[in-house]
């Protein structure tokens, strides 16, 4: 008797520094769900195995131009069966929530050159994130980001798009082969 699922099950798994990444895995899973898949959602440090999954899709918030180091640790531990498999790649990024922040786009496609070296996607989603100054655990970050929102640079607050999200999101069955 087999141990895989009837309906294929999808991974989806993250790396998060304040939690904004993880509401944007969230957002993800429950369209995938909505479009009848199976999906399990969990960080990237608990994912003892993909050998259940049929796909994954994988996401991390960017911090000095990169993935989190254990996203890549992630990339890294199980880059051979994500060879095997269909996958997407996610990334929450604050540059997009600068003013103009999408003039930066390309910028920041380039920036997950080193994971789509570990992992080849079918898809990739690129997100603004939330910027809560009080939860960043540097005092000389904290200032620079008051700074930075004092200037208008930035605005402290929730930027992502839920919208966008869902709608990369929709195009993932398809994308990752397991239907319409």
């Amino acid at each position: 008797m087999s141990n895989m699922p009837q309906t294929p099950k999808i991974l989806v798994t993250y790396a998060t520094r304040a939690g904004a990444t993880a509401g944007v895995a969230e957002a993800i899973a429950k369209t995938l769900t909505e479009s009848g898949l199976s999906v399990d959602v969990l960080p990237m440090q608990e994912v003892q195995s993909l050998s259940y999954y049929a796909a994954v899709v994988a996401g991390s918030a960017i911090q000095n131009r990169q993935w989190l180091p254990e996203a890549m640790h992630f990339l890294q531990t199980h880059r051979e069966a994500l060879h095997q498999k269909p996958v997407a790649l996610f990334a929450v990024c604050m540059t997009l929530a600068m003013r103009n922040g999408e003039k930066y786009r390309s910028q920041i496609s380039d920036w997950l050159l080193p994971v789509r070296n570990l992992a080849q996607p079918v898809s990739e989603g690129l997100f603004a994130g939330v910027l809560e100054i009080r939860k960043i655990p540097s005092f000389g970050d904290r200032l620079k980001f008051r700074l930075s929102v004092l200037f208008g640079v930035w605005s402290e607050g929730d930027h992502r798009d839920w919208d966008a999200i869902r709608a990369w999101a929709k195009t993932l069955p398809s994308k990752l082969s397991l239907g319409d």
